[in-house]
């Protein structure tokens, strides 16, 4: 494999400071680091090339770890653990799912991962590990974890805090625009829970794994991440049926519109009727009519519509019927 088209990220830990090298350097190292991470592109065929620098990764893992579809979980095997997390993409990431996934094989003094879309919560992850945070697998899944629930919190709250507003504006905003941005908050939840409700149970289970590289505060930082994606999970759960509600709500707001709109019609409709049937009768090209040589017999006609149309609309108002 070419070297220059690889991007994979290696980083490793002597124990003392952290350093990024190239994946060459990294292939051709003889003797393993305290602590390695290899981060490689999905797309890219140095990942199965990654991987196969496990000797012990079993065959299970290595196809899961390179699998394109996958759902948050925990799995141990062998030696190790497979564990698949879910997080914001980056900024100019528009692909299909709300969020990313990224995989990886944990074991004793190394991590490699593998992702096919760019992860938000990467970056910062890899600055931790440059400045030494880093320091076996347990702090590097850690960090992972809590780096995408503290991203998710506030979008799932700005769920919370859209809906909050279209629900105190109902009457404000057209049922048509309220009910295109609900149904934009309802599939929102849907895609974000979807992937929240499983990640919770992968990093309960991590955080009880009988892992030596899992360190008691790695523990808890776990426990943590995975109380924030249940609070989370509950909350989206939340928005979702409040969403049904208010997409009930609007739907009842617009059909109540559409009626006042159809009584307002029927409304003019019944003013003009008599006045209709008046001047259709008057109208007639027919010998007989009443005042037709007249010369007040024309504006005496408008005076009597006048009337009429405002004895009818005064008797609608009187009965209010428009209220």
């Amino acid at each position: 494999m070419d070297g220059d088209d690889a991007i994979s990220r290696v980083f490793l830990f002597d124990g003392a400071r952290a350093q990024e090298i190239s994946l060459d350097d990294f292939c051709a190292r003889t003797q393993d680091a305290p602590f390695s991470w290899v981060h490689a592109d999905g797309w890219k065929e140095d990942a199965r090339h990654v991987a196969s620098r496990c000797d012990h990764m079993p065959e299970a893992a290595l196809s899961a770890l390179l699998a394109q579809e996958t759902r948050p979980r925990c799995t141990l095997m062998a030696h190790g653990a497979l564990v698949n997390l879910r997080g914001l993409g980056a900024a100019d990431d528009d692909g299909g799912d709300p969020l990313v996934s990224i995989r990886l094989w944990a074991e004793e003094a190394r991590v490699i991962s593998v992702s096919y879309r760019p992860l938000a919560a990467m970056e910062p992850v890899m600055q931790q590990m440059l400045r030494g945070l880093i320091r076996d697998p347990g702090d590097l899944i850690a960090a992972f974890a809590q780096q995408i629930t503290e991203a998710l919190d506030p979008e799932v709250a700005e769920l919370g805090d859209g809906l909050d507003e279209i629900e105190s504006a109902l009457t404000e905003h057209g049922p048509a625009e309220a009910r295109r941005r609900v149904s934009e908050i309802r599939a929102t939840a849907i895609g974000y829970r979807r992937f929240i409700a499983p990640q919770r149970q992968a990093l309960e289970r991590l955080s009880a794994a009988d892992a030596p590289w899992l360190e008691p505060d790695d523990r808890l930082h776990l426990q943590e991440a995975a109380d924030r994606c249940a609070r989370m999970a509950e909350e989206l759960e939340a928005v979702r049926e409040r969403s049904a509600l208010a997409h009930e709500e609007l739907t009842d707001l617009r059909a109540e519109q559409m009626n006042r709109q159809a009584l307002i019609i029927s409304v003019v409709a019944l003013v003009f009727l008599p006045l209709t049937f008046l001047t259709g009768l008057l109208g007639m090209n027919v010998d007989g009519i009443p005042y037709a040589h007249e010369p007040w017999a024309f504006w005496g006609v408008v005076g009597v519509c006048m009337a009429m149309a405002a004895g009818i609309a005064g008797w609608f108002a009187a009965t209010q019927w428009l209220k």
